[in-house]
């Protein structure tokens, strides 16, 4: 990003972080002067496939406030809730909305939170490159493969022209908001899947994967296409209207159906009361529809973001 371009964008992210301080409770500790340097660190964790944008964002964040600590954890998002709740982090992220369940817990724990709807993703499905039979798939034939109870082995047990050739299957670990997504949005419960696939927190090891083997299928976030797209191929679904791939676009306006999503990030609002945590929230929402797009996903509306700045009041 120019520097003279993310100048504008912060001293927005301040002037913003002003107006919210005058409707209820002040953003900055008592007695501090507003230039003084901050410090402290604001621990986050969470979801694998929200963890390239808010990396991005610390980065950026960073050059302005290079004094502030800031880890970012992904052990996944129910890996990353379960942190949040035990007052491990101040922000977690998330590809999926909290469970009623995790709530509760939280509930129980005294942990207050405040949600906020960041970007739009499309759960993308992709085999190797060296695949040059699997150009689309269907819903349906996506259940055949990914069901608890599949009998499909092959990817001629599919479709018979295809090779008779065993497939191998990657996907997100148990703990991810990816895993929770696609298996309730193609099997129809959460966490309703086959045994026997290698599973990982981490999309960059699921994108080796893909990529090492050509009998190779596996999903995760868009992004992470974005990034291999030299050794990955993207397989369009059809859902009933033809074949859609998921791009800006298609992501969008939902033709992407059903593997298109909004993603989020939780903020702890005890944390609130640390004035580094307030900025970076603050910043996170003034440039975010700027860096979202150069890290793969779809930025919401700048209203939106807006709107997630009135949330610190």
């Amino acid at each position: 990003m120019k520097k003279n371009k993310l100048a504008s964008l912060i001293l927005v992210g301040a002037l913003a972080l002003s107006l919210a301080a005058c409707g209820g409770g002040s953003t900055e500790t008592e007695g501090e002067a507003p230039d003084t340097p901050l410090t402290g660190t604001i621990a986050i964790d969470g979801s694998s496939t929200v963890f390239p944008i808010t990396e991005a964002i610390a980065e950026e964040f960073n050059g302005t406030y290079p004094e502030v600590r800031i880890p970012i954890g992904v052990s996944g998002t129910g890996g990353g809730f379960k942190k949040f709740i035990a007052g491990e982090t101040d922000i977690s992220n998330a590809s999926r909305p909290i469970k009623d369940e995790e709530a509760q817990a939280a509930a129980a724990a005294g942990i207050e939170y405040i949600e906020m709807t960041i970007a739009y993703d499309g759960l993308s499905v992709l085999v190797n490159p060296a695949n040059d039979w699997v150009e689309n798939l269907t819903v349906e034939e996506l259940k055949m493969m990914w069901a608890p109870d599949s009998t499909v082995k092959k990817w001629s047990d599919i479709r018979p022209e295809w090779p008779n050739e065993e497939i191998k299957f990657y996907a997100p670990g148990t703990d991810s908001g990816t895993f929770d997504y696609f298996t309730e949005e193609i099997n129809g419960e959460s966490g309703a899947i086959r045994p026997d696939f290698t599973a990982s927190e981490d999309d960059n090891v699921l994108v080796q994967g893909i990529a090492g083997d050509k009998n190779a299928i596996g999903f995760f976030g868009y992004a992470y296409y974005e990034e291999n797209q030299d050794k990955l191929k993207l397989v369009a679904i059809d859902n009933g209207s033809g074949p859609v791939t998921p791009d800006f676009d298609t992501i969008q306006d939902g033709s992407y159906s059903p593997l298109s999503r909004p993603i989020f990030i939780y903020i702890n609002k005890a944390s609130l009361g640390k004035p580094e945590v307030v900025e970076f929230i603050t910043f996170y929402n003034t440039v975010a529809g700027e860096i979202i797009p150069e890290v793969g996903y779809v930025a919401l509306p700048s209203a939106d973001y807006e709107a997630n700045l009135k949330l610190l009041k």
